[in-house]
């Protein structure tokens, strides 16, 4: 089972910018367009914890 593609319409980022998300169905990760931190699917379920996301390297972290 995939994500559902109007969640994936509504899902964002939970950091305060709220970004929009990609995702990469072969990786099961969902990355933000903002700050680029990577949310892991599991069970095709979006696991969007801050404390749990691997570190991004878009534009808000170089501040």
């Amino acid at each position: 089972m995939a994500l559902d593609p109007h969640l994936l319409d509504i899902l964002a980022c939970p950091d305060t910018h709220h970004a929009p998300l990609t995702h990469d169905a072969a990786a099961q990760t969902l990355t933000c367009t903002e700050c680029g931190r990577v949310f892991e699917v599991r069970d095709d379920i979006p696991v969007l914890l801050l404390d749990e996301a691997r570190p991004g390297t878009g534009p808000a972290t170089a501040a």
